[in-house]
């Protein structure tokens, strides 16, 4: 557990304090405590400020991937967002689909191809249409990212059940940071009619922690993203700018019954990444327009912490390798 530039053993902590959730807490992923429960959630927080225990520095700990992902589902929340990858998939026409304005639309990830920060992206290969109209086979020329927050459920849900939005904070333990890398040649090639696919399942990164939603709420996810290509800053989207809510994402992700299950992840994102107004992107690169081998991608986020300081949301980071 994260405790300022330290982190905390807390299996150790929990076991010599003799807490009821020693045993969740000694888990080597963080999928036993996210199926606790509210009651044990909101336990967690009330004692762990008290728990002594072995503290160690980050800098010297390897971060992992925190919790078995279960399922993973992109949203287009964002009105800007999917506005302007819409122009790139209906030219011409209404960017954004008739049932955008009445549901959040989605489509669903790999839950296999989700990694921790840090993890390298190597650029996928792929089908897509150059600019004068030939179909080719290679690696992607408009490598892109997507800065989002994505939301982790801890408690399930039973299937044929859906679950309404006002029961968000009884299913949903916390928030991380994701970074939906694009590889935007092969999604254009292949979306229509059917969606994003290969274009979008090769890499997803998350934030090595998860910050409860009893931390975010003095915020009322009043979330700044920055992103950061090779140091520099480019761009830094307020997530509170997205035209559905998580709970508004979770209650469509079941409306048709579909269950819950712990682990499972939804996102969305408020920007896209580096390129041209021609793909739907909203910022550019000095120089180039979409990523190129060795460039970094740094996400980070915080939020205010009801006390007059901001709380830290970690990163996700990555650095493009060749295909």
């Amino acid at each position: 557990m994260r405790a300022a530039d330290g982190v905390l053993d807390l299996a150790d902590a929990a076991k010599r304090h003799g807490v009821s959730w020693a045993a969740e807490a000694a888990a080597q992923t963080l999928n036993p405590l996210l199926a606790a429960g509210p009651q044990v959630w909101a336990e967690l927080r009330e004692v762990v400020p008290q728990l002594d225990g072995p503290t160690y520095p980050l800098s010297e700990v390897r971060l992992h991937l925190p919790f078995d992902v279960a399922d993973y589902v992109d949203f287009y929340a964002s009105e800007h967002h999917a506005a302007r990858l819409g122009r790139l998939f209906r030219p011409g026409q209404d960017p954004l689909p008739p049932a955008w304005r009445d549901q959040p639309l989605g489509y669903h990830g790999r839950s296999g191809t989700v990694v921790v920060s840090g993890t390298p992206v190597r650029r996928p290969r792929g089908r897509f249409r150059t600019a004068n109209g030939d179909v080719v086979t290679g690696p992607t020329q408009r490598l892109d990212v997507e800065a989002e927050v994505g939301f982790v459920v801890g408690v399930p849900s039973v299937l044929g059940t859906s679950v309404p939005g006002e029961r968000f904070a009884e299913h949903v333990f916390g928030a991380v940071l994701v970074n939906d890398w694009s590889a935007r040649d092969i999604q254009a090639f292949e979306t229509v009619p059917l969606g994003p696919f290969l274009g979008k399942s090769f890499q997803t990164s998350v934030s090595s922690w998860v910050t409860p939603l009893a931390a975010l709420e003095p915020s009322g996810f009043d979330i700044q993203l920055e992103l950061r290509v090779n140091g520099q800053l480019l761009s830094r989207p307020p997530y509170r700018s997205m035209s559905w809510t998580p709970a508004q994402m979770l209650a469509h992700l079941t409306s048709n019954g579909a269950s819950l299950r712990t682990g499972d992840l939804f996102a969305s994102g408020t920007v896209s990444g580096p390129g041209d107004d021609e793909v739907g992107s909203l910022i550019e690169l000095p120089g180039q327009p979409f990523l190129a081998d060795g460039d970094e991608a740094v996400i980070t986020a915080s939020a205010p912490d009801g006390q007059g300081g901001r709380l830290d949301l970690g990163e996700v980071r990555g650095t493009v390798q060749p295909a």
